[in-house]
């Protein structure tokens, strides 16, 4: 039952497109221009850097939110399950991030909504090792799509250290269902890049660019 509720936590959390809300504000359609995602890249592409910081920021924490809620609800009576009961909320924020219902289910791919679970279920250094290397292979490459898949992997590879180390203090067999919800996230994630992937293999992809502030 608690982690129905968790998942219910999650999905009301995950509907807040911020990227959409921020283009109906300066009156445009974000999911209309550019790539038709309605994430944080295609906001910084097409509304400017102002855009896709607010974009980033509105997704990553909608999912800190939802893993606090949970934390507040369930921390007295499942401290026990605490973590596991958080990568659900998590993982249902970024499931309503990636397919909201009232948007026709085309939302964004799930990315910010992914570093915000990784800085709540990790460590300060393992989300800044993130971050490091995220802005690093943006910087080098120009491609957003490598740093984010990049940022994926550290994510799945990061639940599981906390989780071999002891930082969770679960039980194995809840550990592994985590490690499960985890994986399935990474996955999500590669899947939802796969044309970014083909382009990437075909010298297609595009590059960052900046596009006018609002």
């Amino acid at each position: 039952m608690e982690r129905i509720v968790c998942i219910l936590i999650g999905y009301i959390f995950g509907l807040f497109q911020t990227g959409y809300l921020y283009g109906r504000m300066n009156h445009v359609d974000i999911r209309k221009m550019g790539s038709g995602n309605a994430g944080s890249t295609n906001a910084l592409r097409t509304l400017g850097v102002k855009a896709g910081v607010c974009t980033f920021l509105g997704d990553s924490f909608k999912c800190i939110f939802a893993v606090l809620a949970v934390r507040l609800i369930f921390g007295g009576n499942y401290g026990e399950i605490l973590p596991l009961l958080s990568i659900y909320a998590g993982l249902v924020a970024v499931l309503g991030h990636n397919f909201p219902f009232y948007l026709g289910f085309k939302g964004g791919k799930g990315i910010a909504a992914m570093a915000g679970l990784l800085a709540a279920l990790t460590n300060l250094w393992i989300t800044l090792i993130a971050l490091v290397v995220f802005v690093t292979i943006v910087a080098v490459t120009k491609y957003v799509s490598v740093g984010s898949i990049a940022v994926v992997l550290i994510f799945f590879a990061g639940v599981v250290f906390r989780g071999k180390t002891g930082s969770y203090g679960m039980e194995s067999v809840y550990l592994y269902e985590m490690y499960a919800v985890a994986g399935f996230l990474a996955l999500l994630a590669i899947w939802k890049h796969r044309a970014n992937i083909q382009r990437l293999m075909n010298g297609t992809e595009n590059k960052i660019s900046f596009g006018k502030k609002k």
